[in-house]
């Protein structure tokens, strides 16, 4: 890494750190049903008006089931009605290039991958998408996906923060002020941002122009800033463009690059803060987010490292060892910036790139790809960062409680058996879909039809495919043929059940959690915040990854690394 690295990662931390409390403050107010923000004049006669129109009591508030069964009930609705968009792209309007409907698997699998705040995407942007499909199918999900993760995060604080209680909030009241609240005035600056970036934002018709040599090139048009800023901030990652983050008009500046890295993860961080004021113990929250940088921080240094090492078989070829590993990449970025975007990327749920991560070394392409498989607590998803995080806490909790012999306690409330069976079904639904659905597809014609790579490369590409998949990332190895209605249909099977399967039980937590009358401290209880807490959390992330995944690792890109290093190529 150069001085120039050090300092923007630096700057980045710093500017990260810096934005966590007026965040969190601001979240504390829009998930407040009675909150008052500056934008109340404006937006509260909408919000009224919404709350009207689907007859909904924004201040009565629903149990876990109740809450869960609204949650899966809007998102069942959104794959069918996105799903009719795609089949029906050829009739609607905003298509100028006149692009036919998707396939049946294909619509299945895009309108499950962004209901489930996904963005996985088997098809090419610019190639298969009208406007109308990009804005009204596949954008309006962007927000309430993003704001959908937000409410269940918050429903999860409210249950360890309240006493004896039997609700959790309202549903439809954390969707609506999320989304008007939060997500779309931040997105209107941060789209007008971008465009003055030199971003598109249009309905132009492609334009199509003759090179210098005389071929005919066609260059796609669009309504793209406005798409790519709730992508990021809402840590949806689906790209406008195929080449998502790195195509010059989704990405035109380094300062762009670095703002969209800084959006990625700007509300997960401030639901730290939220986490801290709602349990009325900051310092618990700001040990959480310290556990979270601190794998954050490891993370883009190993990445960072062995893509600047390079591939020995590069250097072979006579490319310098100062040039370290340029393959997949954007020169605009280069190695440093290509790495932290991965890991910003992967560490939270988003999924945008703007780099090949086929091409990284093995050891630097496992770093994303063990964040995903992480659960993405890295700071994590809006929203799924943090119940993903709390998950662990619970664990975390439990397992100081056994070293010292008592029972575990977590802001002063006991942890039975039930709330450690639920966080434990939480992660084996993660481990259960990553690897099963890896193995089926090993064993398979289907599967192994769709690989470009052969040996344990190959094997990383369909690891990589599932753990995007199944921890509601997107990103993708993009080895991998996955276009066909296998593919398409096995991951969109593994994004649902990387959803919803993994919320029922952590909404059956906060219910358990909520239930429980809060006890005073005594002096055995663990304290949650400080040091020994962070490195225990960050023990018990990294403790029960590395049992899970370890020996899927080992076969791909661990093996893989060893091979590189004499001169094997897959």
């Amino acid at each position: 890494m150069h001085a120039t690295d050090w300092l923007q990662f630096a700057l980045y931390l710093g500017i990260l750190t810096l934005i966590t409390k007026p965040m969190g403050l601001y979240l504390m107010q829009v998930l407040d049903t009675n909150g008052r923000t500056w934008l109340d004049p404006v937006v509260k006669p909408v919000e009224k008006l919404t709350y009207r129109l689907l007859g909904v009591d924004p201040q009565r508030e629903h149990g876990w089931k109740q809450y869960t069964f609204a949650m899966l009930a809007f998102s069942l609705v959104g794959v069918v009605f996105t799903y009719a968009i795609l089949r029906l792209q050829h009739l609607l309007p905003w298509n100028p290039q006149t692009l036919p409907g998707l396939s049946h698997h294909l619509a299945f699998n895009t309108a499950v991958s962004f209901t489930t705040n996904t963005n996985w995407q088997s098809y090419g942007g610019e190639a298969a998408m009208s406007y109308f499909s990009q804005m009204v199918g596949l954008t309006f999900h962007n927000f309430v996906s993003a704001a959908v993760g937000i409410g269940i995060a918050a429903a999860l604080v409210r249950g360890i923060a309240r006493s004896s209680a039997k609700t959790l909030g309202n549903f439809w009241a954390d969707l609506v002020r999320a989304t008007y609240y939060l997500l779309l005035p931040i997105c209107v600056v941060f789209a007008l941002f971008l465009v003055s970036q030199g971003m598109i934002q249009n309905f132009d018709p492609y334009t199509q122009v003759k090179t210098l040599e005389g071929a005919e090139q066609v260059i796609a048009q669009g309504p793209m800033a406005s798409q790519v800023a709730i992508k990021m901030l809402g840590t949806n990652g689906g790209g406008f463009m195929n080449t998502n983050a790195a195509h010059p008009f989704e990405n035109p500046t380094p300062l762009s690059n670095f703002i969209q890295m800084l959006s990625i993860f700007s509300i997960g961080s401030g639901l730290t803060y939220y986490l801290g004021r709602m349990v009325k113990n900051q310092a618990h929250g700001w040990a959480v987010w310290a556990a979270m940088v601190a794998l954050f921080l490891g993370s883009v240094l190993v990445c960072a490292h062995y893509e600047a090492v390079g591939n020995p078989i590069h250097q072979q070829l006579g490319i310098a060892a100062a040039d370290g590993n340029l393959e997949g990449k954007e020169v605009r970025f280069g190695i440093f910036n290509s790495s932290l975007f991965a890991t910003i990327t992967t560490a939270a749920s988003c999924g945008a790139v703007n780099s090949m991560h086929d091409s990284f070394t093995p050891l630097g392409g496992l770093v994303p790809l063990f964040m995903m498989e992480l659960g993405e607590v890295v700071i994590g998803g809006v929203g799924a960062g943090l119940y993903g995080m709390l998950v662990f806490v619970v664990l975390a909790v439990f397992i100081a409680g056994l070293m010292v012999g008592r029972t575990p306690e977590y802001l002063g409330k006991k942890i039975q058996a039930k709330e450690v069976k639920l966080a434990m079904l939480t992660l084996l639904v993660l481990t259960l879909s990553i690897l099963g659905f890896t193995a089926w597809a090993c064993v398979s014609g289907w599967g192994v039809a769709g690989l470009n790579n052969s040996g344990p490369h190959g094997f990383s590409e369909m690891l990589y495919a599932y753990s995007s998949a199944t921890g509601n990332n997107g990103s993708a190895f993009a080895g991998l043929t996955a276009n066909t209605p296998w593919y398409n249909t096995t991951l969109g099977l593994a994004m649902l059940i990387g959803r919803f399967l993994m919320i029922v039980p952590i909404m059956a937590l906060a219910g358990s959690l909520a239930g429980k009358q809060t006890v005073p401290p005594s002096a055995g209880t663990f304290p949650v915040n400080g040091a020994t807490f962070t490195v225990l959390l960050i023990g018990t992330v990294l403790l029960i990854g590395a049992l899970n995944f370890l020996p899927a690792l080992a076969l791909g890109p661990i093996v893989e690394h060893f091979l590189m290093g004499q001169g094997r190529l897959f």
